[in-house]
């Protein structure tokens, strides 16, 4: 008998964030279903009965982590100036590096390893959101409203500054005396870093020419 939905969803979710914790801790390899099963309190067999393969589970892992970093990605479907829609997205990329470094880790890990499990999305998903809202900055820049910048060149940069904030979190905690940022250093980060990124691309404003 299949079991409710309820309790199908609930295993699942304590499966992946179980997933998400060890794969970011011990990597692809060095995870073990035995153990993600474990953290997620549930037997060995009922993992595997909603996930048949270590490979299949850090696949489903990825993907979440993916389709949560594509969310974020919406502001870029608001008709509104590029400051707004840049910092929107800073913004959500910065609060996403708090609310689930391991995943950022994981997918760094990932990427380290030649991404071996997630490369059709890079090549197919990434590449053409890279392309779309590239079209996006580039119409900002033919409008004046940005300086000419390489939209690669300003997306690699906003992904390196805001997924530092997971993947290099005991360097800053170090940084900051032993202890992690609280939340209103973290906000105060998150200023920064939209003031800076934001900042640097926006073009001035330009002045009306007087008549002679």
């Amino acid at each position: 008998m299949r079991q409710p939905s309820s309790i199908r969803t609930g295993h699942e979710d304590a499966i992946l964030a179980a997933a998400e914790a060890v794969f970011a801790e011990r990597g692809f390899s060095g995870a073990t279903t035995a153990e993600i099963a474990a953290r997620a309190g549930l037997p060995k067999a009922n993992l595997h009965y909603y996930f048949a393969t270590k490979a299949e589970l850090y696949r489903q892992v990825l993907k979440g982590v993916l389709t949560a970093w594509l969310s974020a990605a919406e502001a870029f479907e608001a008709d509104a100036p590029p400051a707004e829609v840049l910092g929107r997205y800073i913004g959500a990329k910065m609060d996403l590096a708090r609310q689930r470094p391991q995943g950022s880790r994981i997918f760094a890990s990932e990427i380290l390893r030649g991404a071996p499990e997630i490369q059709d999305f890079l090549e197919t998903t990434l590449r053409d959101w890279v392309e779309s809202r590239g079209a996006v900055v580039r119409r900002w820049i033919e409008a004046g409203a940005l300086k000419p910048v390489e939209p690669r060149t300003l997306f690699f940069m906003i992904w390196a500054t805001t997924q530092h904030y997971a993947d290099f979190a005991h360097q800053i905690a170090t940084l900051n005396g032993g202890m992690a940022l609280d939340d209103a250093a973290f906000a105060e980060a998150k200023r920064q870093v939209i003031a800076i990124l934001v900042g640097g691309v926006l073009a001035a404003p330009r002045a009306d020419i007087a008549p002679e």
